[in-house]
């Protein structure tokens, strides 16, 4: 492993999540998730997007453009921003922030968001559309409402009317992990009370193509932990949790979070996953509990060959092979910039249901993975889950987190 010890977090006091929501190929809703999560049910589907043709199983969102949208935001219309109102506007998300504002302040709210790819799509179609004599791009192109990767957080807190401070954190897949660490630290040195955290991605030609072009995505489902797994399944999705720093009613506690960069490669992670067991290890640090005090455990698992391989050594090393795990990329797809949000709501979900998924089309575990793949719902209270997002360079987070007494 690797030889770097870093010095351990001091154990920090649990953040209250008073609200979260999130909409996947799963559904728009905690409840739509929560129900194909119960059933085994896959949101993935053989399908085309857009022009793209890359013999694949996506996850795609679906209403988006039926969205009524404001005119005063109109330079923000695009897929990225559409899925994102979408998730703003399920679960009573957007009230509960506006009830947060009139409590602390709307300047008192911070905004971070994490993306990998923003809304890509929309210069890869105004490129279509390039003048045929000068090659000009449309004057129907927004760059920095829709393409820029800081537009979502622009977009969100233009929609939910805050004034605190926002930035996107773009670390590829652990993105949306990291920003519940970023919200944390600020809150914690007072700089604000409340944040709006999560991540959203849209699908896209560049995304398609170039995980096409990476050999990473599979012509069958995705099938993490599988002997047979030969790729990912590429998703979108937008989540959000808002984090404050009292409540008298909280759905959850962001108990301790964890990061790490190891920089082994620019896109495979380090065979021995070194810097996702130091993200573990800080996690569980700054939460102040032991390895087996964890119920669950919310894997990355895109099932790709070298990173599922290199997550199990780093779970190994961490958990050992007894603590039950399961990959929700089956169901959603690897939703990218988005995953750790999304996987932190169903990490919530677990929590106040008491249901730990299964990993879905697992045929026959690869024989070299030691993991305790779930294969059936577990079911039973749950008072720890944890979540691991790994993305491309080495960048790791991995969340905690605990139930409502």
């Amino acid at each position: 492993m690797n030889p770097i010890t870093p010095t351990p977090p001091i154990a920090a006091a649990p953040l209250a999540i008073t609200q979260h929501t999130l909409v996947s190929a799963l559904g728009h809703g905690r409840d739509a998730t929560f129900a194909a999560l119960q059933a085994g049910r896959t949101g993935l589907a053989p399908r085309q997007f857009e022009t793209a043709a890359i013999d694949s199983w996506l996850g795609v969102v679906e209403g988006s453009e039926n969205i009524a949208w404001r005119d005063d935001l109109a330079n923000y219309d695009c897929r990225n921003n559409r899925l994102a109102e979408l998730a703003l506007r399920c679960d009573g998300f957007d009230a509960a922030v506006q009830d947060a504002a009139r409590r602390w302040g709307s300047h008192r709210i911070g905004v971070f968001l994490g993306t990998s790819t923003s809304s890509i799509l929309q210069t890869e179609v105004a490129y279509r559309h390039r003048d045929p004599e000068t090659g000009a791009l449309p004057d129907s192109l927004h760059y920095g409402e829709t393409h820029d990767t800081a537009s979502v957080a622009r977009y969100v807190r233009a929609a939910l009317g805050l004034q605190g401070p926002a930035f996107v954190v773009s670390t590829a897949c652990s993105s949306s992990a990291k920003v519940y660490a970023s919200a944390q630290r600020l809150i914690a040195l007072g700089l604000i009370d409340a944040a709006v955290v999560g991540g959203v991605d849209s699908l896209c030609m560049t995304t398609l193509y170039g995980f096409r072009a990476l050999e990473l995505t599979s012509p069958d489902i995705c099938r993490p932990w599988d002997a047979g797994r030969s790729g990912l399944s590429i998703g979108e999705a937008a989540a959000f949790a808002l984090l404050e720093r009292d409540a008298a009613q909280p759905m959850g506690w962001l108990l301790g979070a964890g990061e790490s960069s190891d920089g082994h490669h620019m896109s495979s992670p380090h065979p021995e996953g070194a810097g996702a067991v130091m993200a573990m290890r800080a996690a569980l640090a700054q939460a102040g509990l032991q390895p087996q005090q964890v119920d669950y455990l919310n894997l990355h698992g895109t099932g790709t060959p070298g990173n599922d391989a290199a997550e199990d050594r780093a779970v190994g090393a961490v958990f050992g092979t007894t603590l039950p795990c399961s990959s929700t990329k089956g169901y959603t797809g690897h939703t990218l910039g988005a995953a750790g949000g999304v996987e932190a709501s169903i990490a919530l979900l677990a929590l106040q249901h008491g249901l730990a998924p299964a990993g879905l089309n697992l045929r026959t575990q690869d024989p070299a993975l030691h993991s305790h793949i779930l294969r059936e719902p577990l079911r039973r209270p749950l008072q720890v889950v944890a979540s691991n997002s790994f993305g491309f360079g080495g960048s790791n987070a991995c969340l905690v987190f605990g139930a409502v007494s």
